[in-house]
């Protein structure tokens, strides 16, 4: 049977029957597609104990995975080959008997309270050419730091998921589908407001919530990426948007949030994934001591 056949019915049972996001999909088909170029097979019957085992070498010799992505890889396999032995392709998991690496534990990288202030000057007092796209950055940043959103989240805002009336955020089907509600405050919701103004003066009828200056669609991914790398190098502060989500964190926790809240208005499925911001937090360790 070929490879490329089953990778399509998988990825038709991952997005319509278990309901997984289109990154996830994306994910399942790149490495599929990488085993078989790597292997050099196009039948499923091809697939061997060698060469899988021959696959995560390479990637962890010659291509210098870490840690993380060779247990990316790694499951993503395995979840492709359980579906096959369970629609009878393949009568055995060659992922089981290969170890994966144990993943480093490091601190979640972040910013000061100072360097956040710095980006958020920065991003408002860009030289821009017009008042609109000072509005909307400085809006963008806010809602970063502020609100603690992923790109994609933020990307994919709509107009009637910004409540200011009840101070929230609607997280529409966020990391792992699932759906929450982001409380804002005060000074987000002023900055919010302030950029709505603008928007209102392009005319904007699209959906989403922060708009393109010259077209009705919504902010693009290589916009975001240009607007980060511009704010970065006139800031003289390298930084990624999710260094900026982990700096809300902290900073929540700094400001005397609780880690079950914390842990909701992140999205985080458990719990732990949170408990990692207190050791981030060296006031809180500090407090811990007395």
């Amino acid at each position: 049977m070929n490879i490329k056949v089953l990778s399509l019915k998988f990825q038709d049972y991952s997005t319509y029957i278990r309901g997984y996001s289109k990154a996830t999909i994306s994910r399942y088909k790149m490495v599929i597609n990488f085993f078989c170029k790597f292997a050099e097979i196009t039948e499923i019957e091809d697939i061997t104990q060698d060469n899988v085992r021959g696959f995560f070498y390479f990637g962890r010799t010659k291509r210098q995975w870490t840690s993380n992505t060779f247990i990316q890889y790694h499951k993503t396999l395995g979840v492709f080959f359980r579906w096959c032995i369970k629609e009878k392709y393949m009568t055995s998991n060659f992922c089981e008997d290969i170890e994966t690496p144990k993943l480093a534990k490091r601190l979640p990288p972040k910013l000061t309270k100072e360097e956040a202030m710095r980006i958020m000057e920065v991003a408002y007092n860009y030289p821009y050419k017009y008042k609109t796209l000072r509005s909307r950055n400085y809006a963008i940043f806010a809602t970063f730091i502020f609100a603690g959103l992923r790109k994609k989240e933020l990307l994919s805002l709509k107009y009637t998921d910004v409540d200011l009336e009840n101070m929230s955020i609607f997280i529409r089907q966020g990391k792992g589908n699932k759906d929450r509600v982001v409380p804002i405050n005060y000074k987000l919701a002023e900055i919010l407001l302030k950029y709505l103004v603008e928007r209102k003066k392009l005319n904007r009828t699209c959906p989403e919530f922060f708009v393109s200056l010259n077209r009705n669609m919504g902010f693009t991914d290589s916009g975001i990426k240009r607007l980060t790398e511009s704010v970065s190098e006139a800031s003289g502060i390298e930084f990624t948007l999710h260094k900026l989500r982990h700096t809300f964190a902290t900073l929540m926790l700094e400001g005397g949030c609780d880690i079950y809240s914390l842990s909701k208005m992140m999205g985080h499925n458990d719990i732990k994934t949170t408990t990692i911001y207190l050791a981030a937090n060296i006031d809180h360790l500090r407090a811990q001591t007395r």
